[in-house]
């Protein structure tokens, strides 16, 4: 059971970096500290889409769900519901590209709207 949870955990933490990835420069308008950390993590998001490597928070998974006897992710809640967010069958190489600079460009969208607004406030 502890295995199963601590696989679970790893599929939610998974879930909030992609979004974090997609999304973190938002909160760079209101807190400075997110200039240091979102701009890695979305060059972490965009290499792995566009090299096809897997992440490591998806072998970790993996194991955890091995450790649990689990075979795959035919069962449970967030397996069911989560999991195809994350990894779809329609995901090709070209897809991924495709996300990739869609990660990129909402990505510079954001920064550049944080930029010109801290620019007005001056």
């Amino acid at each position: 059971m502890f295995w199963g949870l601590a696989a679970d955990a790893i599929l939610v933490v998974h879930l909030g970096f992609v979004l974090f990835a997609l999304l973190g420069g938002l909160p760079a308008v209101w807190w400075r500290g997110f200039l240091l950390l979102h701009p890695p993590a979305a060059v972490w998001a965009i290499f792995v889409e566009l090299t096809g490597r897997g992440c490591p928070l998806t072998a970790w998974e993996q194991q955890l769900r091995l450790r649990a006897g689990e075979a795959g992710y035919s069962v449970g809640f967030v397996e069911h519901y989560l999991l195809p967010l994350l990894y779809p069958d329609w995901l090709t190489l070209p897809v991924q590209y495709v996300l990739a600079a869609f990660v990129l460009l909402v990505n510079l969208a954001v920064y550049g709207w944080v930029w010109r607004r801290r620019r007005q406030q001056r």
